[in-house]
């Protein structure tokens, strides 16, 4: 059985492998195997008997906990089982604290060390009374237009008559009558004034890439307003329309599907990291949008796990629960498959989601021919000068392809005929010199 969640194996004992322990206490719990391989086969333990004495007193008195300690027996050798449970209290090895994802260990530092601290105590940083406020910085045009949403999808109990201090006490956007973070980012008049980071920049880049900035917005408000300030802003400055017509209709066709627009937007919004300076980033290429939000995947998700179905984890769960309520989202960990699907449905590669610069990014791409797309198909730069040279003209022939790439007519051949078989150039419909290519 490989490695796990839970599972560690180890050849022999290293002081170093009490990072592993802190891991499984601030995680889900877990067991280290020392006298295994790396595949679960059992090597032995040579110094068994000494381990056994020593280990439980090393983990007490490193961390302050109580981990099993058991002396196990295969086809004649000895192997030690340390299981550790999960502690609802933060755990820390000598003044650091580690944490166990997937199959690694990972220590937290900064903001991650900060949102853990603030989960084991039953708080998320949105969850926090923020004493600078009060009602008079609630927006109530913004609180407004929450409650007709929330009443349109149905996922608001009786709300009629409430005050706004009424309301935001049943949706715990209060305590003890002060707002909480949560309160001044979902409806604040200026959050900003409280939080540095809650604007966005938008930017238009053009081809030589993130050097070539050609102009740029700031929308600024609170989350909900933001949403319509982006979108608008994208619809009307940033992107182009397609127009055809369906009779005397005119339709006004996206770049990009709208569902996966504001499915990115919302997920920026919601789970970005507050405590961050970083501002949301949404940058808009000729072939491609990113979106860009501080803050890397909580902990116990992955990059695989968003492209299936998963449990929601939002960092910001107080934020994440009202806008839930909005019938903006839903609590089923489903923004971002809705937005591969959206995707897929609508003929586009599939997007591309990272951590970078100590945050995550999600790219959509608006076809399958650009240089980034073209690469994964294994092309080389002669295929790829080709595929840009099309964009640009109508045909390419061999010659053509012989002179932009400076090599023979052998190579040029094998490498269309390539082209050909990856669907992304038509078959020729006449052979000889002047055959010519054009973009499937």
């Amino acid at each position: 059985m490989p490695e796990q969640q839970n599972i560690e194996y180890k050849k022999s004992w290293h002081e170093d492998y009490l990072k592993w322990v802190c891991g499984f206490a601030n995680a889900q719990g877990g067991a280290i195997y020392l006298g295994k391989d790396d595949d679960g086969n059992v090597v032995g333990l040579d110094e068994y008997k000494r381990l056994m004495d020593d280990l439980p007193n090393k983990i007490r008195n490193s961390m302050g906990i109580t981990s099993e300690v058991n002396l196990l027996e295969e086809n004649g050798k000895y192997f030690i089982e340390i299981l550790t449970p999960a502690y609802n209290v933060p755990i820390s090895l000598r003044g650091r604290y580690y944490f166990r994802s997937g199959s690694t260990k990972q220590e937290l530092v900064g903001t991650s060390l900060n949102e853990f601290l603030l989960k084991k105590s039953g708080k998320t940083w949105d969850d926090i009374i923020e004493p600078r406020a009060t009602f008079d910085d609630i927006d109530e045009k913004t609180v407004k237009s929450f409650l007709q949403d929330a009443e349109m999808a149905g996922r608001l109990p009786e709300s009629k008559g409430l005050t706004i201090p009424e309301l935001f006490q049943n949706l715990r956007l209060t305590e003890n009558g002060q707002l909480k973070r949560a309160a001044i980012v979902l409806f604040g008049k200026d959050p900003a004034k409280f939080f540095s980071n809650t604007f966005v920049k938008i930017g238009r880049f053009g081809n030589v890439g993130m050097a070539d900035l050609i102009f740029q917005e700031i929308e600024e408000g609170n989350l909900f307003q933001l949403l319509k300030g982006i979108l608008n802003q994208l619809n009307h400055k940033f992107l182009t329309r397609k127009i055809e017509f369906n009779g005397m209709n005119r339709l006004e066709i996206s770049e990009y599907p709208i569902d996966a627009m504001r499915e990115s937007i919302l997920n920026a919004l919601v789970h970005r990291n507050y405590m961050s300076t970083a501002p949301t980033l949404i940058r808009v290429f000729d072939d491609k949008i990113s979106f860009w939000n501080s803050g890397t995947l909580p902990l116990g998700t992955t990059l695989d796990s968003l492209r299936r179905f998963h449990s929601s984890n939002p960092r910001n769960v107080l934020i994440a629960e009202i806008v839930v309520k909005s019938g903006f989202i839903d609590s089923w960990g489903r923004g971002t498959i809705r937005i591969l699907e959206s995707c897929k449905d609508a003929g586009l590669p599939e997007p591309e989601m990272k951590e970078e610069d100590g945050g995550f990014m999600l790219t959509i791409f608006k076809s399958t021919l650009n240089e980034e797309q073209l690469r994964k198909f294994g092309l080389n730069d002669r295929q790829i000068n080709a595929v840009i040279y099309l964009k640009s003209n109508e045909v390419i022939t061999n010659k053509t392809y012989q002179e932009i790439n400076n090599i023979g007519k052998t190579i040029a051949t094998l490498e269309l005929s390539k082209l050909v078989e990856f669907n992304i150039l038509t078959q020729p419909l006449s052979k000889g010199r002047g055959s010519k290519y054009t973009l499937k």
